[in-house]
């Protein structure tokens, strides 16, 4: 018998599992599965090749609204341009000073002489 020697052996290189990317309705759904009455974490994350801890992850983002359907873009709002009014002509009870708004995920700040016609026009079209 012929003893093997240590540069005789091949090693044996297993090929690396790619990820596969799964989306938000995907995830929500799995993770859908798991909140059935007497379903198992570990069985449905079994079944769709995921380590259970990956689902309880998804749990966690689930609960905090996370996985939620993509929100639509923001919709941009028609602008007319007028002519500018020069300063002097400008009527002397509109105050100088500074306005900070903030709606949702927006904020606004209107800085200088404000009209307030067009205030008023641009916050009809930030509650819409």
């Amino acid at each position: 018998m012929r003893a093997t020697r240590v540069t005789d052996i091949t090693p044996v290189v297993e090929p690396s599992i790619k990820r596969k990317y799964r989306s938000k309705e995907e995830r929500r759904c799995i993770v859908e599965e798991t909140l059935e009455p007497g379903a198992s974490v570990a069985v449905i994350a079994r079944s769709h090749g995921i380590n259970a801890n990956q689902v309880f992850h998804w749990r966690k983002l689930y609960r905090e609204g996370r996985l939620d359907p993509e929100t639509p873009s923001t919709q941009l709002i028609p602008v007319r341009i007028a002519e500018a009014v020069s300063e002097d002509v400008r009527p002397a009870r509109f105050a100088s000073g500074a306005i900070h708004i903030e709606m949702r995920k927006v904020r606004l700040r209107v800085e200088g002489n404000v009209d307030p016609e067009c205030l008023r026009i641009i916050l009809q079209q930030l509650r819409r």
